[in-house]
């Protein structure tokens, strides 16, 4: 038994490491006869399987619910052989959303832009499944979610099935806000999807061949030629300008009677369009499009979409407008999906916009499940509401009264744990935590009282991460991260100190790090607002944005199609084809 040890040791310890699974480890066996130990389904290993001696060995199920950014970050750095996982989604791909707007017009196919799911996971050196279907409600209770198939009638009808977990990561991602807003969903485009962004390209052909019709009078051919954008965020605003390159770059040499006809006006609620960039940005960006002949109306809120007018009340004067269209598309924010809602009213959460988690992903309220992506938010703890035990983590001798000196065991944890306290530093230009604490006039030592009024204004400095994909994927390879190590972590927690309690936390915090945005603007110019308050606006700007979104591909494949359908356009242009 004592050989059946060695190898059973051996085994384990080659198969805990995903990269051995590739080498060839020979080694002597009865006086020289060769024992080859290649892939994971080894006889070798089977028989000891067969034996009994894996039969403690209980690999823990894991269920991950979409296949967008949150969840295809996690998927792909997931790396711990211990896990039995189960994918859950409507989408059987993952699409690199940032190019959506290119799909529209033909500058990049849709093909191009979406990886199987299955091609992502199939060198995954454990056992993964994946499930076309969707989840409509998940049970806390029995640990289980019920999901239903997608696919057509015609198949057999709808299956449902249920898939048990003992981690569930909900990464489901969000859908269009609409505001309630009448008519929205009956007569406008959204842009979440692949189908949304082929719909679109259809319909824009669509509106230029009814308009070429003979029987169509020129003030019909106006309004089917008016196309609106609702919404000046960055997918509004990269919208727009994609359709005016397609419009004045291809359309218009294929129908050049149209397009002194054709129109393209951009609607925001709020002052200026890209609100959430550099104010240099949001100047430039207003200027080109105007430059352009692209209408930015600016404080125009939608009250109503109709089938051939949207109407508009005018901020500036209190008006409502109605404003004649062909095509409508609305890219004005996420909102959250229905059975994340029904989800947050089984947990007690019915007063927040999305799920709430901690800093550590997990959803308040429930250990063994992750939220993250577009349909979560961090809910970041305040540093006032442990004021009172952050001070007595520092005062050991429980005298009330403690030097500046004193806090510095814990300045580490407290910045670790509440990242506004570096934030608040940084605007109040401060070198460190116990700068803070000398400015408060707290002389040479502090009591409860001087404490709290040191740290006051630290909590104004928090701040929700925005619903991005740079955000999600983040989030997915942390997470990852965390289940890779999820045992070792458990008996030497690395995260800072519990004030409300003893010991430490097993992980340190997400931290989100900004790695810059781009808003492009046509005509081969893009904004860049990179860390550092770096801001680059034009032509060299762009081919920053080409190198950075072909080098953040999921595949070579995806990478090579994207790369080759930009070369493509650039010598033969956009197809305008309808298919």
């Amino acid at each position: 038994m004592s050989g059946y040890r060695f190898y059973e040791r051996a085994s384990r310890a080659y198969y805990s490491n995903p990269r051995l699974y590739q080498l060839l480890v020979v080694c002597s066996v009865s006086g020289g006869g060769l024992l080859a130990i290649s892939d994971q389904n080894s006889p070798i290993r089977s028989a000891f399987a067969d034996a009994g001696y894996n039969a403690d060995i209980k690999k823990k199920k894991v269920v991950v619910l979409g296949t967008g950014w949150a969840g295809t970050s996690f998927l792909k750095n997931l790396k711990d052989p211990s896990y039995d996982v189960k994918i859950v989604s409507p989408r059987n791909y993952f699409a690199f959303t940032p190019l959506l707007p290119s799909v529209t017009n033909g500058t990049v196919e849709s093909r191009s832009i979406v990886e199987p799911i299955r091609s992502i996971v199939r060198k995954k050196k454990f056992d993964v499944y994946f499930k076309e279907a969707e989840c409509y409600k998940i049970d806390t209770e029995n640990r289980k979610v019920y999901c239903r198939s997608t696919q057509q009638n015609n198949l057999g009808g709808v299956e449902e099935f249920t898939v048990d977990y003992d981690y569930l990561v909900i990464a489901m991602g969000a859908r269009s806000n609409t505001f309630n807003t009448p008519g929205v969903v009956e007569h406008a485009h959204f842009l979440k999807e692949v189908e949304d962004a082929q719909r679109i390209r259809r319909t824009v052909i669509d509106c230029f061949e009814r308009a070429s019709l003979p029987s169509v009078s020129e003030e019909e051919k106006k309004r089917i030629l008016h196309f609106v954008v609702v919404g000046g965020g960055p997918t509004g605003v990269e919208f727009a300008a994609e359709l005016h390159d397609f419009v004045n770059e291809d359309l218009a040499k294929l129908y050049p009677k149209l397009k002194e006809h054709v129109r393209i006006t951009l609607l925001e609620a709020g002052d200026h369009i890209l609100n959430m960039f550099d104010k240099r940005i949001t100047v430039f960006a207003e200027e080109k499009f105007a430059r352009d002949g692209i209408d930015v109306k600016v404080g125009s809120m939608v009250t109503k979409v109709a089938e051939k007018e949207i109407c508009t009340k005018e901020r500036s004067t209190g008006q409502t407008v109605s404003i004649p269209y062909g095509m409508v598309v609305w890219s004005t924010g996420i909102g959250t999906r229905p059975v994340v809602m029904d989800f947050m009213k089984q947990i007690g959460q019915t007063n927040r916009r999305v799920l709430a988690t901690d800093e550590w992903l997990r959803v308040e309220g429930c250990d063994n499940i992750y939220a993250l992506g577009d349909c979560a938010t961090i809910n970041q703890r305040k540093v006032m509401e442990d004021i009172s035990a952050i001070f007595s983590k520092a005062d050991k001798n429980n005298t009330g009264h403690l030097k500046v000196d004193d806090f510095k065991e814990v300045i580490k944890d407290i910045c670790e744990r509440y990242p506004q306290v570096e934030i608040h530093l940084k605007k109040k230009q401060l070198k460190n935590f116990l700068q803070l604490l000398k400015n408060s006039d707290a002389n040479d030592e502090l009591n409860i009282e001087k404490f709290k009024l040191a740290l006051s204004e630290v909590d104004t400095q928090m701040k929700n991460l925005p619903a991005t994909a740079q955000v999600a994927a983040q989030q997915g390879t942390y997470l990852a991260d965390c289940f890779n190590r999820m045992e070792l972590c458990e008996k030497y927690p690395e995260g800072p100190l519990r004030f409300r309690g003893t010991g430490r936390h097993r992980f340190r915090p997400f931290r989100y790090k900004h790695l810059g945005q781009f808003a492009p603007l046509g005509g081969e110019q893009t904004a860049a607002q990179l860390p550092g308050d770096w801001v680059s606006i034009g032509h060299s700007s762009q081919w920053l944005w080409y190198s950075v979104y072909a080098s953040k591909q999921v595949s070579w494949r995806t990478r090579y199609l994207v790369v080759s359908d930009w070369g493509r356009r650039f010598v033969f242009g956009r197809d305008s084809s309808r298919i």
